[in-house]
């Protein structure tokens, strides 16, 4: 009899990020799910451009 070998991989969560994204015309705020569900990226008003929307969160670095 020969044995088969089979080697399970283990699946490792990739960890997805909700980004947001603000048109630059209106301000819709949009986030990054809805904006991949869509034919093609545009914002309800007809506008095209984006702008990601950056959180409240100020990080400081010490220097060297």
């Amino acid at each position: 009899m020969v044995e088969e070998n089979i080697d399970e991989v283990e699946e490792t969560p990739v960890e997805t990020f909700e980004v947001n994204y603000a048109c630059l015309r209106c301000g819709t705020a949009v986030s990054n799910t809805e904006l991949s569900r869509l034919p093609e990226i545009k914002c309800i008003c007809g506008f095209r451009v984006f702008t990601k929307v950056r959180p409240p969160v100020v990080k400081t670095v010490k220097a060297i």
